[in-house]
């Protein structure tokens, strides 16, 4: 006797016919098909839905995909778009070191005159006087050469 089923899936009639769109057409990444397919396989709403395994074996994919996708379908209360769609990240990886305060002040200092001895400023001296500046986060002199 098989294990009753501990996520279940029963999509609306509009959800269907999202998830078809998006199956038949070509503009959507991979993995989103592949969910949208493992979603229509499992839709109980139009009678019992065949073995996890099964499903995995007629969409080419694994069972933990199928298992995941039906848990994600759970977790997110019936949601399709937040299902099949990838998460979007709060905040980026890393802060950037260059926010407009620091580009400001950097392309202040190099429109002003260059120091004594010198006709015009170069990368290297404006990453010298940058680490010489207070409230200025240390740049590469290849990063004031992108900020410029």
């Amino acid at each position: 006797m098989p294990r009753p089923k501990e996520f279940t899936v029963c999509l609306s009639a509009r959800d269907r016919v999202k998830l078809t769109k998006i199956v038949s057409s070509v503009r959507h990444p991979a993995r989103m098909i592949t969910r949208a397919r493992v979603l229509l396989a499992l839709d109980e709403s139009q009678g019992p839905a065949p073995d996890r395994r099964v499903v995995a074996e007629r969409l080419g994919t694994s069972q933990s995909t199928v298992y995941l996708v039906a848990k994600a379908f759970t977790t997110y209360a019936g949601r399709v778009e937040d299902v099949i769609g990838r998460k979007k990240r709060a905040t980026p990886p890393i802060k950037p070191k260059v926010t407009g305060d620091v580009q400001a002040r950097l392309i202040a200092l190099a429109c002003g005159p260059p120091p004594a001895g010198r006709q015009r400023w170069t990368l290297r001296l404006l990453e010298r006087q940058v680490a010489l500046t207070e409230g200025m986060p240390p740049m590469g002199h290849s990063t004031i050469g992108r900020v410029l």
